[in-house]
């Protein structure tokens, strides 16, 4: 029997919403392969499937708050 263990906060696969490289890069606003770019470095998790990668949306969500950046 396979267990999975979760740590607090985090919600079971089965509630995960996964996106393709192409819609992480239209929500971004960015090139393909700059989110291939994100992923390959680390700084973005994402799961591969056969030959392509499938980011959890919510990482998506988190790498932007990470990012924002306040002007004066």
């Amino acid at each position: 029997m396979v267990r999975c263990v979760m740590a607090s906060g985090e919600r079971p696969l089965n509630e995960v919403n996964f996106l393709t490289v192409a819609e992480v890069a239209a929500v971004m606003r960015v090139s393909k392969m700059t989110v291939y770019r994100l992923v390959h470095s680390g700084e973005m998790p994402a799961i591969r499937v056969g030959r392509s990668f499938r980011v959890p949306e919510q990482a998506v969500h988190d790498y932007l708050r990470d990012s924002y950046v306040e002007t004066a």
